[in-house]
């Protein structure tokens, strides 16, 4: 079990890392915006039945605070044309008809910069003093044929409400009219992620609300901070600061928050939750005879792992971030001292872990800034021990 300062000293890191309220709302008043210009009498898309919301780290709760001045936040959303459907035209009609919607909304607005076009996606970039860019996905719903899918593969279809497909112009039928798209449901995700909050999420999600004199349901899942959202941001700044200059080969967000969130079972400090999420992280990682899969669980038919046979040495960096994170996260775990705390990972975290050091004092919050804070909770000694080897994967819970 980690020292009491070690524990202070996780949960200040979480509070150092959180971005602000404020940049939450800008990032909801940025797709609402769009969402209304859409539906304007004008618009081309108009007669579909357009819907934008927001997805990934922003929806999650798990956003960090860019590593320098020089980042810019990472908004993704979707756009989906809910009366539309894969017989009705092809990815790239798709693609084309929100482009040119989002490219008059830049004109009309007045945004300088221009609207820059990704493989699945159109990003929409602010003026400089907004330090953010807003990626936005094409999407139609897939609901029926994917429930279909995963009856006939005997998994959960709890989630296929929500299931959309999207654009990628690498495919080579992107410009066919096909039933075969890449397939997606972020809503999905946000939901199960929700419920593997479990309880504590609904009952601090409740002390806000009566904070703030607004009903549960208007409560967002990043106003409310749980101990597996704060290890999350953690385990990612710990990613980045170790695979500085190796981008390309860095775990990905989507596998980090799944395996983290399997993992998680309810403990109620950050302490807690990080070192039984790092002795369990590679749990849920299966291993079919040829490849490892890591199950969207929101739609186990895709796998986040899909890259790793292709790019082997993305999954062995991976385990070697995982055993790095062991190694330091352990190590941090003895410090009685706040310098020690530090340099126990700052080669990895970055200056955030100064900051962090320095805001130990006030009691870290169990909601986002300004909002109620609890106390971290009694003194305990000793360090975590982690597994020395890969554990065998097996098929992972949560799917049934």
């Amino acid at each position: 079990m980690p020292t009491k300062v070690a524990e202070d000293f996780l949960a200040a890191l979480a509070d150092e890392l959180a971005i602000s309220d404020a940049r939450y709302d800008q990032a909801c008043r940025s797709y609402e915006s769009l969402g209304d210009w859409l539906h304007r009498p004008e618009s081309s898309v108009r007669q579909y039945d357009p819907q934008v919301y927001v997805q990934g780290s922003f929806r999650l709760g798990t956003a960090i605070r860019p590593s320098n001045d020089g980042e810019e936040y990472d908004v993704d959303s979707v756009c989906v044309l809910r009366d539309l459907d894969t017989g009705d035209l092809s990815q790239a009609d798709l693609k084309a008809l929100v482009g040119d919607e989002i490219k008059d909304y830049r004109r009309a607005k007045g945004i300088q910069k221009p609207v820059n076009e990704g493989n699945r996606c159109w990003v929409l970039t602010y003026a400089d003093e907004a330090q953010f860019h807003m990626d936005i996905v094409p999407a139609i719903p897939n609901s029926a044929q994917r429930r279909i899918l995963l009856e006939a593969g005997g998994f959960d279809t709890r989630w296929a409400d929500s299931a959309i497909v999207i654009t990628d112009r690498r495919l080579p039928n992107y410009e066919d009219v096909t039933d075969e798209w890449p397939t997606s449901n972020p809503k999905g995700y946000a939901e199960w992620f929700q419920e593997r909050m479990g309880p504590i999420f609904d009952e601090r999600r409740q002390i806000l609300a009566e904070t703030i004199s607004a009903s549960v349901e208007e409560i967002p899942i990043y106003r409310v901070r749980t101990p597996l959202q704060s290890v999350i941001m953690i385990l990612k700044r710990h990613r980045d600061g170790m695979f500085e200059g190796r981008y390309d080969d860095r775990p990905i967000s989507i596998i980090i928050t799944t395996l983290a969130a399997h993992a998680y079972e309810g403990e109620a400090k950050v302490a807690d939750a990080l070192f039984a999420i790092l002795s369990k992280m590679d749990n849920s990682i299966e291993d079919n005879g040829d490849i490892r899969i890591i199950r969207n669980p929101s739609d186990p038919l895709e796998n986040f792992a899909d890259k790793w046979p292709l790019y082997p040495e993305r999954e062995d960096a991976f385990f070697e971030w995982l055993d790095q994170a062991r190694q330091d996260f352990a190590h941090l775990a003895k410090q009685v001292e706040r310098r020690q705390l530090v340099e126990s990972v700052k080669p990895r975290i970055g200056v955030v872990a100064s900051r962090a050091a320095e805001r130990m004092n006030p009691p870290s919050s169990m909601l986002r800034p300004a909002a109620a804070a609890v106390g971290i909770g009694a003194a305990s000694s000793g360090a975590p021990a982690f597994p020395n080897t890969r554990r065998e994967p097996t098929s992972p819970k949560g799917f049934a």
